[in-house]
């Protein structure tokens, strides 16, 4: 689970969620750019499924990078135009060496 730091190839942007006022009382939620990063990402699972009458790809994957703090499921990963939604993150020793975050791609 200790993987060699040049395993960690793919160049992935971690992006958090920032709520705008939409002039309603309201707000609309978009993503900005917190920081880049380089990890690993390993596929695990893939299914279909029917969402609003129409078949959509769910992929999971695992993703590990190097440990900080400022990761978890509200925040999302984006590899160029892929986006994978951050479900759970977690440092699996304690070190805060690695974090192993586990992600989900939804692609129509």
């Amino acid at each position: 689970m200790n993987p060699a730091i040049g395993r960690m190839r793919r160049r992935l942007l971690l992006e958090g969620p920032v709520a705008t006022p939409d002039g309603l009382g309201g707000t609309t939620q978009s993503f900005a750019a917190v920081g880049a990063l380089w990890a690993q990402l390993e596929w695990l699972s893939g299914l279909e499924q029917w969402r609003e009458g129409r078949p959509e790809q769910l992929a999971r994957y695992r993703v590990t990078m190097r440990w900080r703090g400022d990761v978890d499921g509200g925040k999302r990963l984006r590899d160029g135009e892929r986006i994978f939604d951050i479900r759970a993150a977690a440092d699996p020793d304690g070190s805060r060496r690695r974090l192993v975050c586990l992600v989900e791609e939804v692609t129509p």
